[in-house]
């Protein structure tokens, strides 16, 4: 039986099917390859992953529920990592009916069939923008997620719901992974490493939000991939001593978990700035502007849970990351 891996021509789920072929897996990929960015390197990330034994592709719409049922009807997938979305923060004041359709209406596709199909497991993406407008660094998954400041990130939060609700009601195993500004090697060209990488090799102005003195907790691809593929061997377990009068919003007395994944140590954004710089070779122009509505200051990652139970411990530094980033910047755009 195979694990159907959504959003396989993306970013984290390209590098977490790849990972999974490595050792041996069936991956059943699932991508609507829509052109929210340059659909050429999705189709090159493809391209590598069906090079590879064991790896079936299926190309169609996550919102398309005729679609979602044959895929798991047809493949069977023992377990399933739903990394698929409508990506972009800011892209949501634009386009909001695409994050409905996507991130909710296509979850719920998932779920479904999940439920009627007999997953094991079900890992899915949330992320670190579900905390908004908590300023209690750094952040714990055990702390209140109630005021997000962005629809993408509500989208998130409403999904982390819809899975505690199938976990309950059907007894699904879910856990939720709250991503942490991830990078590297084939990454997204609407975030910020690359965007700001381009224009540094091509002497142009970069837009630097919050005068650059934010902070993140940059985290590796291989990092985000190490700690996806232990959390699917791990299915999610109720928690015996959770209390309704005194509720923990991590874990539940359903088979339903909630993680951190991240870098430990967060990086101010201009010393990683800095670092595209020495990498590159040249000097970043810099237009220093006020913090951008629906961003938050500053972002840092507790992950002692998913350390305690996984093992998982993010290991590549951020100096380290970014120059193998830039090797492969140089090496895909010719810069």
């Amino acid at each position: 039986m195979s694990i159907l891996v959504t959003g396989t021509a993306g970013f984290i789920g390209s590098h977490v099917a790849h990972a999974l072929l490595a050792r041996g897996e069936t991956v059943v990929g699932f991508d609507n390859h829509n052109d929210y960015y340059d659909v050429r390197l999705k189709e090159a990330r493809l391209a590598r992953l069906q090079a590879l034994p064991g790896y079936v592709h299926v190309q169609a719409d996550l919102a398309d529920r005729a679609a979602v049922e044959q895929v798991f009807a047809h493949h069977r997938p023992r377990r399933v990592v739903h990394l698929a979305a409508q990506a972009g923060v800011r892209y949501a004041s634009q386009n909001p009916h695409a994050y409905m359709q996507s991130n909710m209406v296509g979850f719920l596709h998932v779920l479904e069939g999940c439920r009627h199909h007999g997953v094991e497991h079900l890992v899915f993406a949330s992320t670190s923008s579900v905390y908004g407008a908590n300023t209690q660094v750094p952040f714990s998954e055990h702390a209140s997620t109630e005021h997000p400041l962005t629809l993408y990130a509500a989208t998130k939060k409403a999904n982390e719901m819809m899975a505690h609700g199938y976990a309950h009601l059907y007894g699904l195993p879910c856990t939720g992974l709250r991503f942490f500004t991830v990078y590297g090697p084939w990454g997204r060209p609407d975030m910020a490493p690359i965007l700001f990488a381009r224009a540094i090799s091509e002497g142009k102005p970069i837009k630097v939000f919050n005068h650059g003195r934010h902070s993140r907790s940059f985290t590796f691809i291989d990092d985000i991939v190490e700690g996806v593929v232990r959390t699917l061997d791990r299915p999610a377990a109720s928690n015996p001593d959770w209390r309704g009068e005194a509720p923990d919003p991590a874990t539940s007395s359903a088979p339903y978990r909630i993680y951190n994944i991240g870098h430990e140590q967060p990086v101010q954004l201009l010393h990683f700035i800095e670092l595209l710089e020495r990498n590159l070779g040249r000097k970043a122009q810099m237009e220093l502007l006020p913090l951008q509505p629906g961003d938050v200051p500053d972002t840092e990652a507790d992950v002692a849970d998913l350390i305690a139970d996984t093992g998982y411990r993010p290991r590549v530094a951020v100096e380290e990351g970014v120059a193998a980033f830039v090797d492969w910047f140089r090496g895909y755009y010719g810069a």
